[in-house]
């Protein structure tokens, strides 16, 4: 049985919500924005959801050629290379992206170990030389200065490596070391233009509260520049693996938050850091790759969830990632492979991509926001809302709500979009056609075609100044409603009445 649930709409209410959904959205390693899919699936994110910063992994590896060395009369020198990073960095600015840099990984001929991570090696070792490395740091931003104009890069924020409290991502997670080497870098950034953000420590969840706090002593006790605080952030339980995949159970939307505002708690104990921004530059359900959990109607309900929340604490949180063109853990054995995509590969919106087009379209102007929607008002009073039910473990439970809100007299038409697990649910849809590994092209374009919401509308005349209307999801649905001011004309003639199916 549906639960119930009535709430009266006033169009003149105010809710504070912060939607920054779109600020920033995250992708594989810079190499992979070389290759034609990653193009087309990043080009088509832009058309539909339009995000402002891009970030990701892999700046100064070795596949993007920047750092090398030669020998000259017996010395070593040290030239740069930028002609990938500007086919990359051209790129994003031709899709109207501007990059969230994370310098890292470390250039091997600069690297004082050879321990890599991912399928890709990334070199995670502290450079042998600081020097080299802020001298590497300085001049690709100078390069940047030269090629997109000093007043566009001053508005690119700047993060420092990436979650050093992981031994994997850092050798030994050894703090002080990532501290020197956040110093050097910062001060490198700085000294390109003081007015360059930048920021860290990049950490993830682990021994995450510790290591934020002795950060912040370590940057206020020594004068370090800082200018924002980031961190990542997911959701998921530990794995259990099988094959290929890791299968995981959710946190709950309370205790993902909770973890958030600890660390807004830690930021504000310094008051030189009160009330300092919080980029969460990584985040999802589940922080592996190789979870089905990201092709679900699942993940985009309770993600839908979180980016009606996140805004009171964080200055932005960027989805991880936009496309499934990655390689974090190998190549992916099919379309439909647990990558942390909005878009599968072949181009097939996954149920979270509708999460982010609702989002974006759903502006800040809130009027009402609860456990299981948001609705907004524009400025001609038209309402957009976005509801959600996130069911885990199979569930069932439909959710039933009633809403009433205040509207002029007159005509409107209201255009309910939905997405759920009968009407948009590709994953679904591939399983049923055999799960296919190489899809072909006709089942590519099926898939496409199944990947898109159901869409309906209705007409509705206000003569009380008031409408009731009714949205009921299903387990791990998600719903786009708007309500437009129409005022129809017809033709001369012309009587939808005696038509057969146009009232």
């Amino acid at each position: 049985m549906a639960e119930k649930n009535r709430y009266k709409i006033n169009r003149n209410d105010s809710e504070v919500f912060n939607n920054n959904a779109t600020f920033c959205i995250g992708t594989g390693r810079m190499n992979l924005a070389l290759r034609q899919e990653y193009h087309n699936q990043l080009k088509k994110v832009q058309e539909d959801i339009n995000f402002s910063h891009i970030r990701g992994h892999g700046l100064f590896c070795d596949d993007m050629a920047i750092y090398h060395t030669y020998e000259e009369n017996g010395v070593e020198k040290v030239e740069y290379n930028f002609t990938y990073v500007d086919m990359v960095f051209d790129d994003y600015q031709s899709m109207g992206l501007k990059p969230f840099v994370e310098l890292g990984f470390m250039p091997e001929k600069l690297a004082s170990g050879r321990q890599t991570v991912f399928y890709w090696k990334g070199n995670v070792t502290p450079p042998t030389d600081y020097d080299k490395w802020a001298d590497l740091v300085s001049a690709t931003i100078q390069h940047w200065i030269s090629r997109y104009g000093r007043e566009e890069v001053i508005t690119w924020p700047f993060e420092v490596w990436n979650e050093p409290n992981l031994p994997g991502f850092w050798k030994g997670a050894d703090m002080e070391e990532y501290f020197k080497l956040y110093e050097v870098t910062s001060k490198a950034v700085k000294n390109c233009d003081p007015r360059i953000r930048v920021g860290g420590p990049a950490i993830c969840g682990v021994d995450d509260e510790r290591w934020l706090r002795c950060f912040l002593e370590f940057c206020s006790k020594n004068k370090t520049p800082l200018d924002f605080v980031t961190r990542h952030a997911y959701a998921t339980e530990a794995p259990d693996n099988m094959g290929h995949y890791a299968y995981q159970k959710l946190r709950t939307p309370e205790a993902f938050m909770e973890e958030l505002r600890v660390s807004r708690r830690i930021i504000d104990r310094f008051p030189e850091y009160v009330g300092m921004e919080m980029h969460i530059t990584e985040f999802n359900t589940s922080y592996t790759p190789l979870n089905p959990i990201h092709d679900t109607n699942l993940n985009a309900a309770y993600v839908a969830r979180l980016l009606s929340e996140m805004g009171d604490i964080c200055a932005s949180y960027s989805y991880w990632t936009f496309g499934d063109v990655f390689e974090e853990a190998g190549v992916a054995f099919t379309p439909f492979s647990g990558c942390f995509g909005l878009l599968a590969n072949g181009m097939i919106p996954k149920p979270t991509y509708w999460t982010y087009s609702f989002f974006k379209n759903l502006g800040s102007n809130a009027i009402a926001r609860e456990e299981h929607f948001v609705i907004t008002k524009e400025d001609d009073n038209n309402i957009h809302g976005v509801a959600w039910n996130p069911v885990e473990e199979g569930g069932s439970a439909n959710l039933t709500l009633n809403f009433a809100i205040d509207l002029d007299n007159g005509e409107y038409v209201m255009i309910i979009r939905n997405v759920d697990e009968e009407t948009c649910n590709p994953l679904k849809n591939w399983i049923d056609m055999g799960s296919p590994s190489s899809p072909s092209k006709e089942q590519v374009i099926l898939l496409q075609e199944c990947a898109q919401p159901q869409i309906r509308t209705k007409r509705i005349e206000v003569t009380n100044n008031t409408t009731d209307f009714e949205i009921t999801l299903s387990a791990n649905a998600i719903c786009n409603f708007e309500i437009k001011r129409i005022y129809p004309i017809l033709d001369r003639g012309y009587q939808p009445e005696r038509i057969q199916g146009a009232r």
